[in-house]
């Protein structure tokens, strides 16, 4: 520098033809500049610097040109399509790098889709101790290559944390060697129809996320068939060829400027299968169900209808307990017709009377049937208190159609005992038989027998006992069944109240008979200490 400041005081500025520096002043400026260390290690930083995001440039340049991209996220569904296709890839069982995991990605822990990556010695024999079986898979950032119909395929598990609570989210990031999304939409397509092949005996349920107001993956649920929610004659194929006929009628709806939307109100005692009769429209329909807890953290007006908004076009929209969004009732009436007592605490009257969240009756109304409301979704809601609701609530155009599920008929109750415990060959639910040689004799019931089972008998279940179910016929069933119902009072029991004591004595059906009216004492008993 001392060389740079010597030249630079012994230099004439002014060229011949008058301009500061001239050409042969500024030659020997930069022969001087570079004879510096300290500036040609800062010169060649700028054109390093430089070469670095040219070469990144041209990079990104090649791969848009050659590779195509996805990003599949764990809370889209999509994810685990990718991720059940990929797990029985032959490639990906033979990874270096891998994690243990008892993910079954929605389908399950009894499927056998994973089978391909389970650990060694991961079979159905452990089922019964163990039902979520170890597998391998693919650890997380790292990037693993494989061949898919001759193209050469990329493979990135990331995860990171993000939010305020730090939340570990996870991505999938599938790389192919393509042109075009040929390839890609191949891979998505075929990684959807294997998952929705097994999938098919599933329905998926989805439940808000409250951060950005979407609807996420939550979980899997076996489909039920709906002849084995036991209701009252007329009133399954009521609400399934209602919803049918509803799918079917869009057009029709858009004909005559009528919004095309339908909602079900289901009330009535609780346990009488409102929520079991929903499931079982689901599967019939083939619909998804999106969950919504009216008192969910975090759930006001604006976020609600939104959450509506974002309802895909065909679902199941779901809301239990709809008389829970606030303490009291939903109305807009005073909070109670009765006057308190004098000795009522006037601070609990008021938390009792105030709403359990930031949710308001008119943003609920205006979620249902705003101007934002989705339209095409099938809008379920379930209640106990159908006198707490406001009439603005459950008016047609919100809530058209009102069941009433009531406590358990003489009707239900043979229906539901005769399920339990019906002969193999004559439903899909098996009576565990009893081992004998040759020929099972018709099961007879001598009286000695009878006597001494119901001297022995009382109202606590049997589900302990390990003795084989003896073997009956349909016609004993069916006679053993009318027996049931008559020592059942009308309604008084709900469903599953029912199904909870015949539970104890599954393999016991003329036990179940012999200790029903005592069971039927004993919960008499039970509610009259409760009250």
């Amino acid at each position: 520098m001392d060389s740079l400041a010597t030249w630079w005081s012994d230099q004439n500025f002014t060229s011949e033809s008058g301009g500061f520096l001239g050409r042969d002043g500024l030659l020997s400026l930069l022969l001087l500049l570079f004879s510096s260390s300290s500036v040609r290690i800062f010169l060649f930083g700028i054109l390093a610097a430089a070469l670095q995001r040219t070469t990144r440039l041209v990079r990104r340049k090649v791969n848009n040109s050659f590779w195509v991209t996805a990003e599949f996220h764990e809370d889209d569904v999509s994810y685990d399509w990718m991720m059940v296709w990929l797990v029985n890839h032959s490639a990906w069982s033979k990874v270096r790098q891998v994690e243990i995991s008892t993910n079954d990605f929605g389908l399950g822990p009894d499927d056998d889709t994973t089978r391909a990556v389970l650990v060694p010695g991961e079979d159905n024999t452990l089922a019964p101790v163990n039902s979520r079986k170890l597998a391998y898979l693919p650890a997380p950032s790292h990037t693993f290559s494989m061949w898919y119909h001759g193209r050469y395929v990329e493979i990135t598990r990331v995860q990171e944390r993000t939010g305020r609570r730090r939340r570990r989210e996870e991505n999938l990031e599938i790389c192919i060697l393509s042109r075009n999304h040929r390839m890609l939409n191949k891979l998505i397509m075929e990684a959807k129809r294997e998952y929705q092949a097994v999938q098919g005996q599933f329905i998926s349920i989805f439940t808000p996320d409250m951060s950005d107001h979407t609807w996420i993956f939550n979980s899997c649920r076996p489909k039920r068939d709906i002849n084995t929610v036991i209701l009252d004659p007329g009133i399954s194929r009521l609400l399934v060829d209602d919803a049918r006929d509803f799918l079917a009628s869009k057009a029709w709806y858009n004909a005559r400027g009528i919004p095309f939307r339908r909602g079900w109100l289901l009330y009535g005692a609780p346990g009488s299968g409102k929520t079991s009769i929903i499931r079982s429209i689901a599967a019939e329909l083939g619909l998804d169900i999106n969950y919504l807890s009216l008192n969910q953290s975090g759930l006001d007006d604006a976020s609600l209808s939104e959450l509506v908004a974002n309802l895909p076009e065909k679902c199941i929209a779901l809301i239990e307990d709809i008389d829970a969004a606030f303490i009291t009732s939903i109305n807009r009436d005073s909070p109670s017709r009765h006057s308190p007592s004098a000795d009522d605490d006037d601070e609990q009257d008021q938390q009792r009377e105030r709403p359990a969240g930031n949710l308001s009756l008119s943003g609920l109304l205006n979620a249902l049937d705003g101007v934002a409301a989705q339209e095409g979704r099938l809008l379920y809601a379930t209640t106990n208190k159908y006198d707490a609701l406001d009439s603005a609530l459950i008016r047609p155009g919100r809530l058209d159609v009102h069941v009433e599920f009531k406590l358990a008929s003489k009707y239900q109750v043979e229906r539901l005992f005769y399920s339990f415990y019906i002969p193999a060959g004559d439903a899909k639910e098996e009576v565990r038989e009893a081992d004998s040689e040759g020929e099972s004799a018709p099961f007879v019931r001598s009286e000695n027998e009878m006597d001494s089972r119901k001297k022995g008998s009382c109202a606590s279940p049997r589900s302990m006992d390990t003795t084989p179910a003896p073997r009956l016929r349909r016609e004993e069933v069916l006679e053993l069944a009318a027996r049931f119902a008559e020592a059942i009072p009308e309604r008084e029991f709900s469903m599953a109240a029912l199904q909870g004591f015949l539970m104890g004595y599954k393999l016991h059906p003329y036990d179940a008979v012999l200790t029903a009216k005592e069971w039927v004492e004993s919960e008499r008993m039970r509610t009259r200490k409760r009250r």
